[in-house]
């Protein structure tokens, strides 16, 4: 254990530049159990899932997502990270979209695996110190937290922005039991700015800074296991099958942000080439395409779907 706030000061700010090294473009560190932030957004949360603003989406509803401390004992202090997912070559398939954030390799792998070599670090540098990897899957709070550490703020779109890489980043986490010197938390930096919510083609952000699942086009690609999407959807899908990005895309935080061009961000081939003709794929085609991806999640069914739906609304013959 640390004895000094000198000694606490170093090995943060040696925490937050091995994270840099190993990979991701922001860190931050919060302490446990956080300012009185963390309980506004957890009543946020509260009241999000009171209206059923998740849908389908249940495992939202986990207890463990309002207690940290649920998740690790003795936890104390919370490093934050930020993955740049934003290629230069995205964007090339203006027929059949998929969002950034899945066009690469597996977010979860590629974040996880970072995380654990930090670990590492950290096993020699705090022996004592215990730590968990939380990346995504885990019910945490994660953008609160992500906030907390002052790695950015939630937009009214409520995707963590980052003044350095806006919002084309996915989140890490490593929850410690060592006592480290926190962050200060970001403050928001919308301002009155609402053009994500003026351009959201479903209007789903009924109000700033919150979603209405069901009016979401990512939600309906990604999560919807019905036969079928709704037609006040459909209409609206302008060529997305996987997710949407257009909240982020008229964000003027993201006008001038640097691409990450790693082969861990670069687009799959396949993405890049979705067409009609991948109606005729079979499900061994489409297992083997999303092999390594975090599009796994949406079923060979459900591409077919989302494809065709979009063809409807086109008023293109298959």
């Amino acid at each position: 254990m640390m004895d000094t706030i000198q000694e606490k000061k170093e090995i943060s700010k040696k925490l937050k530049e091995r994270a840099i090294f190993e990979g991701f473009t922001i860190a931050g560190i919060a302490s446990i159990p956080g300012s009185s932030r963390i309980k506004l957004r957890t009543n946020a949360l509260e009241r999000w899932l009171s209206n059923n603003h998740h849908a389908e989406m249940k495992w939202m509803e986990a207890e463990k997502r309002r207690n940290i401390d649920s998740l690790f004992e003795d936890a104390k202090s919370v490093l934050s990270v930020g993955f740049a997912y934003n290629n230069s070559e995205n964007n090339k398939n203006n027929f059949l979209k998929v969002a950034k954030f899945s066009q690469g390799e597996d977010y979860h792998k590629v974040i996880h695996k970072k995380l654990k070599n930090i670990g590492k670090w950290i096993n020699l540098e705090l022996p004592d110190c215990k730590w968990k990897i939380c990346v995504d899957t885990s019910p945490l709070l994660e953008k609160a937290w992500a906030e907390e550490s002052g790695i950015g703020w939630i937009g009214k779109n409520s995707n963590l922005i980052s003044k350095k890489i806006g919002s084309w980043f996915t989140l890490g986490f490593m929850i410690l039991t060592e006592d480290l010197v926190p962050d200060k938390p970001h403050q928001s930096l919308c301002g009155k700015c609402d053009i994500c919510i003026e351009h959201c083609p479903t209007k789903a952000i009924v109000e700033p800074f919150v979603i209405q699942s069901n009016l979401c086009i990512a939600y309906h690609t990604i999560e919807n296991r019905n036969k079928t999407i709704p037609k006040t959807i459909e209409k609206n899908l302008d060529g997305w099958v996987a997710g949407c990005d257009i909240c982020q895309d008229v964000c003027p935080w993201n006008k001038s942000v640097p691409f990450n061009n790693n082969s861990e961000t670069r687009p799959k081939e396949w993405i890049t080439n979705l067409n009609v003709e991948s109606l005729n794929w079979d499900d061994k085609t489409w297992k083997e395409n999303l092999k390594g991806t975090t599009l796994k999640r949406i079923k060979p069914w459900m591409w077919k779907r989302n494809i065709k739906a979009n063809l409807n609304n086109k008023k293109i013959k298959i």
